[in-house]
């Protein structure tokens, strides 16, 4: 889930089919880049990971889940989720999130790889997010927030999911103090490859939604 530019650039070039995508994540490499440039390629050293049962839960939070407007579905809209993603933030740089790449995640998502956790205020689209899940990883790439605590209520219900589902290591890609305050922190590649190696695997397991509780 990006904030910054992150170190780590690899290579330029390819294309963004599935099949260049999924063996990208397996290996620790994403794509990210704006309309202007090339596909680029990246790994960050360090990497910034958050481990399910390491998730922090704060007061604030919790009252919000307790007491608070939301709802939350998963792969309820995955293409309505990563359209909010990539709309242009009040500040900071545009989005990246391109026509191409919305097409490739799209196709992720059709094939059993791409997963959305939305959240819900009066039956209208508040916040979310969206990643790849290759066996117990889930790749996290972007959030929004339309309304206060909408992201992180969305992410609550990813922690939720990642238990249920025996999902071992998110993703976040970058570090940021605000996934800090969440519990996340900073491995070096070469832990985070090692990881990959133990909990990544390559079989789609399909819509998360049919077995949504």
């Amino acid at each position: 889930m990006r904030w910054r530019e992150p170190p780590g650039l690899l290579a330029a070039g390819g294309d963004l089919r599935p099949a260049r995508l999924l063996a990208a994540y397996e290996r620790g490499v994403f794509p990210w880049y704006s309309a202007q440039q090339p596909i680029l390629w990246w790994s960050p050293d360090p990497r910034m990971v958050l481990f399910p049962k390491e998730f922090i839960y704060s007061r604030s939070l919790r009252k919000t889940l307790r007491n608070g407007p939301f709802t939350s579905r998963v792969d309820s809209d995955f293409s309505a989720t990563i359209r909010a993603c990539a709309a242009p933030r009040r500040t900071g740089p545009d989005t990246w999130l391109n026509d191409d790449m919305i097409a490739s995640y799209e196709q992720l998502h059709e094939l059993g790889f791409g997963h959305s956790i939305e959240t819900y205020d009066a039956g209208r689209l508040a916040g979310g997010l969206y990643g790849i899940q290759l066996g117990q990883v889930f790749f996290g790439e972007s959030m929004f927030s339309l309304r206060r605590d909408a992201s992180k209520v969305a992410l609550a219900r990813l922690i939720e999911e990642c238990r249920a589902r025996d999902i071992q290591l998110i993703d976040c890609q970058v570090a940021s103090s605000h996934l800090a305050s969440l519990g996340a922190r900073e491995v070096s590649r070469g832990q985070f490859v090692a990881l990959l190696r133990r909990y990544a695997r390559r079989s789609p397991i399909g819509s998360w939604a049919a077995s949504a509780a």
